[in-house]
Order: C-alpha cells, then sequence, then structure tokens
C-alpha cells in the first residue's frame, strides 16, 4: 500500500537513521588531489584569492592575487559569458601541458588543471571508435549482453586492470552485474554490496559531476591555500580530494587507482562503471570525455533495453485481457473468475489465487485457510478507489503473517464493496553473495571515527521471507483488471437497462436529449458567466486607472482566464474518469500561447511525457501549470515581452513531476496575493510539494505530486 505522508516524528527517526557516511560534507574537502591544481576567483575582478596544489611547479610563484586571464594566457571572461550552471563545465585552452576546466561554485569561479594526456588521439579516431561502440550496443539483444560488451568496451578506453557495471538495486545496495578484469584478479561479478558503501550524499554527486578518478589512493591531499576557503563547495572539482573513507575502503580492497563513470537514466542514477587498477594510474581529461559520452550511449540501450522488456511483459497481459473480456461482458464476471482461476493465477505468475465474494472465500492454487484471508483483509482495509496492496515480504506488513505459512507474497486489491481478488506467491528461498560481511559495514556511533569495512572476501546470506517481486507490470495489470471488471459489471447492468429501456424507447431518446442539452448549455452558461466576469474585471481595471488596484484587477482576470481555459480542455476530453495529462496540458499551454500572444508563445518549450491521471486531478495540474506559466510571463523577465520559459512533465513510479523553468530574474519577494494562496491550496489537495529552485539563471518551480490519490 501507498505510504502515508511523513509525519515530523518520522522525519527525526529517518534523519537519525542516516549512518555517519551519510552525513559526511564530501564536498566540502577544503583539499585536491596533488596531480592537479585548483584557482578560486573573484567573477567580478578575476584576482585569483586562493589556490591548492603544487602551482608553483605548474604556473610560477607569483600566482597568488594575480588576474586569472593573465595567469592562464587566455581571455577567461569571455570564455565564462556563458555562465554555466551547476554542474556545468567550460574548457579552456591547455596550458603548460595541463588542460583547464573552468565552472562556478557559489560566489567563487574555480579553474582546475589536469595534466593533458601525452598523444591524444584525433577527434575523428575517437568519434569513429564510439560511433562502432554504440553500434555494438544496439546489436545487443539482452542486459546482460549489453553489460558485457560495455565492460569490455569501458576497459580498453581506460586501461584499466578490472572494469565493472555496478547496478543498483531497490534498497539501494549494489550488484555487479558485468566485468572485465585481469586473469590475475580475482572477480567481483555477481557480488552485491550494501548500499553503506557508496553513501546518500556520494549518489547525489554522481548524478551531477558524472565522471571521477583517483589516479593514486595513496595521494596525501593538497590543501586550500590560504586559510579561510574549507568552505568552498567542491561538487564539480574533478580533481576534488575525496573522503579519507573511501580512500580506506579501496586500500582495504587492494586498489591503487580507480575510476567512476555514472550510468544515469531518466535523471536517476541507475549504476556505476566502476574502474580499478592495482597500480596508480590517471585518466585524463579527453578519456573521461570519452567515458562520459559511452555512458551515455550505454544508458540509453539500458533504457531501450528495459522499455523492450516492459512492453513484452504488457503485451503479454494484455492479451490475457483482451481473452477475458468477451468472456466477463457476456456473463456474471465474478462467476468466470471463480471458474478461471488458474488463468489468472497464471496471468501474474502467482502460485494461488482468492477471491472472496461478501464474505465466501474462493481459492485456486496454494492458499492459506478462509480465516486467515478474512484476517488478512480485515488488516488491510483496502478502498475501491485504493492502490493496490502488493508486497513480497508479508511479515514485514502483517504482525500475523505466520498464519500464512509459505506464502509471503500477496498482491490484493478491492473491486467493489462486495468482492476483493487476491494473488499469493510462496516464499523463494534466496542464496546472496556479498563482497564481505554487510552486516559489518559501518558503525553507527555518531561520535566515532569513520573506517569502511576491511574485508571483501565472499560471504554469503540465506534470505527467507522473501516471494518472488511483483513488478511495476503486474501491478498495473492487476489495476487494469480491475477497471475491466467493473467495466464488465457496468456493461452487464447496463444491458440490463437497455432491455427494459427497449419497452420505452422514446422515452430514453429524449431524455438522452435533453442530458446533452443541458450539459452544452451548462458549459455554455459557465463559459459566458466567466466571460461576463473577465470583462466586467477588465472595465474595472480601466476605470481604476493606473495603481495597485488596476494591477490587481487585471491580475484577477488572469487567474479567472485560466480557470475558464482548464474548464474548456476538460469539457472536451473524451475521457472520464481518466486522462492523458500530457495531451491535456499540451493543449492548455497551447490555449495559453494563443492568449499571451506571439512574443511569448514563441519563447516557450514543452517536453512533456504521456501520464495517465484520474481526471479530478489533472485539473488541479492544470490549474497550477497555468499559474506558473503567468507567473513566469509576468515576474521573470521585467521590463520585456518575452523570454525562455520551458516547461516539464515527466514520470517515476508512481509520482509525476512537473517543471516551470525561466532564464528571469529569479524569485523575487515570498509572494503572498491571491495566486499564491489558490495554488497553495490545491499543491494541498493532490497531496503535493512545490520547491523552488535557482535555475541559474532564473527560476525553476518544480511540483511533485502522487498520481493516484493515497
Amino acid at each position: 500500500m501507498d505510504p502515508q505522508p511523513a509525519s515530523d516524528d518520522a522525519l527525526l527517526l529517518a534523519v537519525s537513521a542516516l549512518t555517519p557516511c551519510d552525513r559526511e560534507p564530501i564536498h566540502l574537502s577544503g583539499a585536491v588531489q596533488p596531480h592537479g591544481i585548483m584557482l578560486v576567483a573573484d567573477p567580478r575582478t578575476l584576482r585569483v584569492v586562493a589556490g591548492a596544489g603544487d602551482i608553483e611547479a605548474v604556473l610560477g610563484l607569483d600566482w597568488f592575487d594575480a588576474d586569472l586571464s593573465t595567469l592562464l594566457q587566455q581571455d577567461i571572461a569571455a570564455l565564462t559569458a556563458a555562465a554555466p550552471g551547476p554542474g556545468g563545465t567550460v574548457l579552456g585552452t591547455p596550458v603548460a601541458a595541463h588542460d583547464v576546466a573552468l565552472h562556478r561554485a557559489g560566489a567563487w569561479l574555480i579553474a582546475e588543471l589536469e595534466p593533458a594526456e601525452a598523444q591524444p588521439g584525433s577527434v575523428a579516431v575517437t568519434l569513429s571508435w564510439l560511433d562502432a561502440i554504440g553500434a555494438s550496443f544496439e546489436r545487443a539483444g539482452t542486459l546482460r549482453m549489453l553489460s558485457e560488451r560495455a565492460v569490455t568496451a569501458f576497459r580498453a578506453l581506460t586501461g584499466f586492470d578490472r572494469v565493472m557495471i555496478y547496478r543498483f538495486l531497490d534498497d539501494d545496495a549494489g550488484c555487479v552485474i558485468a566485468e572485465d578484469r585481469d586473469p590475475a584478479l580475482g572477480s567481483f561479478l555477481n557480488h552485491h554490496f550494501p548500499a553503506s558503501d557508496i553513501p546518500r550524499q556520494a549518489r547525489a554527486l554522481y548524478v551531477r559531476n558524472r565522471t571521477r578518478v583517483i589516479p593514486d589512493a595513496s595521494y596525501a591531499p593538497a590543501p586550500l591555500r590560504p586559510a579561510g576557503f574549507e568552505q568552498v563547495d567542491l561538487s564539480d572539482v574533478a580533481i576534488r580530494s575525496v573522503s579519507p573513507v573511501h580512500v580506506e575502503y579501496l586500500r582495504n580492497m587492494g586498489v591503487q587507482a580507480s575510476a567512476s563513470i555514472s550510468i544515469v537514466k531518466d535523471g536517476l542514477l541507475w549504476g556505476l562503471v566502476a574502474c580499478h587498477n592495482m597500480t596508480p594510474r590517471l585518466m585524463p581529461r579527453s578519456v573521461r570525455a570519452a567515458a562520459a559520452a559511452m555512458a551515455s550511449a550505454l544508458a540509453r540501450q539500458i533504457l531501450a533495453k528495459e522499455e523492450a522488456e516492459t512492453y513484452r511483459v504488457r503485451l503479454a497481459l494484455r492479451s490475457e485481457e483482451d481473452a477475458l473480456r468477451p468472456l466477463l461482458q457476456n456473463s456474471d464476471p465474478f462467476r468466470v473468475l471463480a471458474e478461471r482461476g488458474d488463468e489468472l493465477r497464471r496471468m501474474l505468475d502467482a502460485d494461488g489465487l482468492v477471491l472472496v465474494r461478501d464474505r465466501i472465500v474462493t481459492a485456486s492454487g496454494v492458499a492459506p485457510g478462509d480465516v486467515e484471508v478474512l484476517d488478512l483483509l480485515r488488516w488491510a482495509a483496502l478502498r475501491e478507489d485504493g492502490p493496490v496492496f502488493a508486497t513480497r515480504e508479508l511479515a514485514t506488513d502483517w504482525p500475523d503473517a505466520d498464519a500464512f505459512g509459505p506464502i509471503t507474497g500477496v498482491l490484493a486489491l478491492r473491486i467493489d464493496d462486495r468482492h476483493t481478488l487476491m494473488w499469493l506467491r510462496v516464499e523463494q528461498i534466496e542464496e546472496i553473495e556479498w563482497a564481505g560481511n554487510p552486516h559489518k559495514a559501518v558503525p553507527h556511533d555518531p561520535d566515532a571515527t569513520l573506517h569502511p569495512r576491511a574485508s571483501f572476501e565472499s560471504w554469503h546470506e540465506t534470505v527467507r521471507g522473501r516471494a518472488r517481486r511483483w513488478t511495476l507490470e503486474q501491478v498495473e495489470g492487476a489495476s487494469r483488471l480491475r477497471r475491466l471488471l467493473r467495466e464488465a459489471r457496468a456493461s452487464n447492468e447496463l444491458r440490463r437497462l437497455n432491455q427494459e429501456l427497449e419497452r420505452t424507447g422514446a422515452e430514453k431518446d429524449a431524455l438522452l436529449a435533453q442530458k446533452d442539452l443541458l450539459m452544452r448549455e451548462v458549459d455554455h452558461r459557465v463559459q459566458n458567466s466567466l466571460q461576463l466576469v473577465s470583462s466586467f474585471l477588465a472595465i474595472q481595471a480601466r476605470d481604476a486607472g493606473p495603481g495597485m488596484v488596476a494591477d490587481q484587477l487585471r491580475e484577477a482576470r488572469s487567474r479567472l482566464s485560466a480557470v475558464a481555459l482548464v474548464h474548456r480542455r476538460l469539457y472536451r476530453e473524451d475521457q472520464i474518469e481518466t486522462i492523458d495529462l500530457s495531451r491535456y496540458l499540451g493543449e492548455l499551454i497551447e490555449d495559453l500561447k494563443a492568449s499571451l500572444g506571439e512574443e511569448w508563445s514563441r519563447h516557450m518549450l514543452l517536453s512533456i511525457a504521456p501520464v495517465l491521471i484520474p481526471t479530478d486531478r489533472a485539473v488541479n495540474v492544470g490549474l497550477i501549470a497555468a499559474e506558473l506559466v503567468i507567473n513566469a510571463t509576468k515576474y521573470a523577465y521585467p521590463g520585456r515581452s518575452g523570454g525562455p520559459i520551458e516547461i516539464t512533465l515527466e514520470q517515476y513510479r508512481n509520482r509525476l513531476r512537473l517543471i516551470v523553468a525561466d532564464q528571469g530574474v529569479g524569485k523575487q519577494g515570498d509572494g503572498e496575493g491571491f495566486g499564491s494562496r489558490m495554488m497553495r491550496a490545491v499543491i494541498q489537495r493532490i497531496d503535493g510539494q512545490m520547491d523552488y529552485l535557482d535555475n541559474e539563471p532564473g527560476l525553476r518551480a518544480v511540483l511533485t505530486a502522487p498520481i493516484e490519490p493515497a
């Protein structure tokens, strides 16, 4: 079942559950690795105020307070004019056999220099090689084959002794799913690593900074000098000194050099390309750039393979549903369920199926006793309009799970006030091979000195109490079956009613015509009323003359226009209960473009993914989207009649995210007007959360909300 919103106590417990490694501020190390040098400059004057590393050997003795452009022999102001945002990096011309990279860190401009590749290959050769690798990835038929080709390619590119594809699991632990290594080394293939090996803040940096290298794990950190710059954010600095815990972790593994390349899929960290070398080894920026490009190609192919597998599973489920549809619609659907329990059980790859009609239990396959089934349903308190209850570890959710014996997996849903359907799976004993004992990973004493685990010897664990995992496609298939049953019941009821109504056909036709006329009249009157109020507000604003009153009246009119657009789009939709939010928002934004004029519409960029959502929630999201776009046109570009506005809609599991971003002046004040109060109320109604982030430049408004009500 979907979790309820966390209370303050629950949030405190979650914070207290963080390990010391999770709380370590790794982005504030205040030092760099000594193979490179770093300069900190004032972005306005370009005067160097601090540095780290052997600067004197590369740039000379007079570096402090020097002009950065003079020091690096290039026009730094012109290079940084694009003002890269968080994670953005501008490459300069190499200096003294060192690559130059520039980026912003809060109030400072950072320049970092690393040894350049001794004999760089030509761009044409590199691109041709990457193209061939990309084609090889495309031809891989399975995720396993793709991963095996990837580790071979990354090892050829980097020259490291061992290269692994490390995939994150649902509990943030990881598993090595592919490996290419020097035959003299031991293997980590199929080994699991606990979540504590890669702390949360490190995983967040992996998304922002896609490549990280430690050329020599025995290095001595080169601190920033002079003192006072220890709090400079080094998140985007490639040569940032890493956590001492991580360095010790590498030494415990016998690794002298390491590199990590992020595999980011749909903006989320899917896994890593982990590279180990038994001796010190540099990985120049040009090689890292090629590795990052190859990781992006790998991520695209992973997405394609997962989508293809998802499509195959959904197609199989749809075929089963299509076979059931005529049977359900031509007879009592619940009698069909009782008669075809074996087919329904196989449909979701379950070991047992239970149908509860009133308090009568009908079972197929492996099932517990009737009393135990009713006890579980009474505890779960399923709702007709609620989410599916799905668990693979029943004992973690239900205190009386022992009554179900070997059954540990349950997927249950309430069809209506009389019927409940439940799929069951028996325990699947798992043998997991860990790289070291995961239960001795990190101590939780906040005052203790941090040390990583020292052993990576294979450690086997037998995990009991879990069934096979219910996939998202199976949960969605169960929800669709519920809709299908309701439709079949409604269809059967409608057929019965139609048989009765045939005797009074003329009355039925008149009633339908009257209903249609009434709906059109209601819509017409609502639109007329909204137009009348809009015109009245326009007259009042004109009569009020320039000033705050007129501005407030015009703002109220724009809000009213947005409501009218939302209403008009809703009335045109064919779906009553569920609609495609992307189509709905797309048409709504097109209407807003028309109302705002060409000077705004040509600057609006849409990137919206299909999201099926209940209609009432779509209306609320539409109101929020309209309000955010109107706010962007009003406040982002003062004194201008247009500017870039990006509208993005995306889905992750059971949540949606709506982003409206501009490149204007950013958030100004707290804004407690009518629009803000209305939007806050609407966000609360859909259990959403609104975050306002710095878009550097401009404002990035992010709405996150569940697709289905909790």
